[in-house]
């Protein structure tokens, strides 16, 4: 077996991949909705007006959602993936609802995929809620050096959790590998 070539992973997703309500994992009316926001920018701060987030979430009693219907929302299911494409501005939203915890004394966090033009992969990273240390130790969070952990933590803003995504340079967000991620051809 021999691993698949890689390729560049955008620009074309407005093609075909955001869908309609796809970046409302909730209804922006309901009650306990939040709007987890930011912008994606590159090495040099300038904003990347064509990327694509992933959010993939547990809901907020921590269960991970095994529900189908992502792609057709129904108003009500919560079923923990959302999808949005940056706008001209770089700037990406969601309205969803605050993950729960899901292993007892660690905190809880957004999975987030970033797709970008000109990126060989996808990239995958952690947005975490804001003062993760309240839950207790993170294996993840605690291994990054304390200096970059602020990368990987949402704040709270007026409008909800702001989480940017910096692609590289100084204020390069954390990004996490999975080497086994990638299928392999027979």
């Amino acid at each position: 077996m021999t691993a698949a070539p890689g390729q560049t992973v955008g620009p074309f997703f407005h093609l075909g991949l955001p869908y309609e309500g796809g970046n409302e994992l909730v209804p922006p009316g309901r009650a306990d909705a939040i709007r987890l926001h930011g912008r994606v920018l590159d090495g040099d701060g300038v904003p990347v007006p064509d990327a694509m987030i992933e959010i993939w979430q547990a809901d907020p009693d921590g269960k991970v959602c095994r529900v189908p219907g992502s792609i057709k929302r129904d108003g009500w299911t919560f079923t923990g993936f959302g999808r949005a494409a940056s706008d001209a501005d770089g700037h990406y939203w969601f309205t969803t609802l605050e993950p729960g915890v899901t292993q007892e004394g660690r905190p809880p966090f957004f999975a987030v995929t970033v797709f970008a033009r000109g990126l060989l992969d996808r990239l995958f990273t952690r947005a975490y809620l804001p003062d993760p240390e309240l839950f207790g130790p993170d294996p993840l969070l605690d291994n990054v050096d304390e200096s970059r952990r602020h990368t990987l933590i949402t704040t709270r803003d007026d409008t909800g959790l702001r989480f940017d995504i910096h692609l590289q340079g100084q204020r390069e967000t954390v990004f996490l590998s999975f080497p086994k991620h990638r299928g392999v051809w027979a």
